[in-house]
């Protein structure tokens, strides 16, 4: 499997990605809103976009569609739920099917609702899994519910779906958020070493060659999966006095979302 990660420049910070079988030229692009750095990189390769995935309806993931479209052909997949929002949209995903990719790439998709209530992320089948995980995950943080999605649905795709993911799968955005988080991260647990030596590590990176985290990482520095952590409790505790001293996963995880949203 071949990942192409296509930094966007644009204002919402957007990642593009196309996924390559290296036998057959095919490729898969997701969420392809920079159509012409999608297509102009495939020419470079000689690959042959047959596929769309779109994560999710919003029209920062979906806004290239058309395009991609007109220039090759291919298929729309989307949420089963998503159709009403995606004209170009050609097939539905439940959680468990399985989108090919020529003869070497199978991505299984996950119904992981929360930044919107159709939204999939996709599996790698491989020695080395990847997540590409739209706008649910962030490197170092979780995608807002603003419009269309619910914090506690978002919680339950994080506790039940995402940290039961390996330790070595790797982490694909949908945006470049890492400096931000990671703030919000140290805003939350001013001692969590990880996060300050990646934030020092991370100054100066160039977003068309973005770090890529593995899941082990994200445990480390991300505050959504460090709901049980004494200091992010402590500190949450400061702004919400009303919690108890031992709260539930779920309020902590709401709360946090409940900060970041206007952090």
């Amino acid at each position: 499997m071949i990942v192409k990660q296509i930094w966007t420049g644009n204002a919402y910070r957007n990642f593009n990605y196309l996924i390559a079988c290296p036998e057959t030229g095919e490729a898969l692009a997701i969420d392809p809103l920079d159509h012409k750095k999608c297509l102009d990189y495939a020419n470079t390769k000689g690959w042959n976009i047959t596929q769309i995935v779109n994560t999710h309806e919003h029209g920062d993931h979906t806004g290239g569609n058309q395009k991609v479209v007109a220039a090759t052909g291919a298929k729309v997949l989307a949420h089963h739920g998503a159709g009403s929002s995606i004209p170009e949209m050609t097939d539905g995903l439940s959680a468990g099917d399985v989108v090919k990719v020529g003869n070497t790439v199978e991505l299984e998709a996950l119904d992981t609702p929360g930044h919107t209530m159709s939204h999939v992320c996709l599996l790698s089948r491989t020695d080395h899994p990847a997540l590409f995980c739209g706008d649910t995950l962030f490197n170092a943080g979780a995608g807002n519910c603003h419009n269309g999605g619910h914090p506690k649905e978002l919680y339950q795709t994080f506790v039940n779906q995402l940290m039961q993911l390996t330790e070595n799968t790797l982490i694909y955005p949908g945006h470049d958020y890492l400096h931000n988080n990671l703030e919000f991260t140290l805003d939350r647990e001013p001692g969590n070493t990880a996060a300050k030596a990646l934030l020092e590590q991370s100054m100066n990176q160039d977003p068309a060659n973005a770090l890529v985290t593995t899941m082990a990482q994200e445990k480390e520095f991300n505050t959504f999966f460090r709901l049980q952590n004494p200091e992010v409790i402590e500190q949450l505790r400061l702004k919400f006095p009303d919690i108890s001293e031992n709260p539930d996963p779920q309020t902590v995880f709401v709360k946090l979302r409940e900060l970041r949203n206007s952090w």
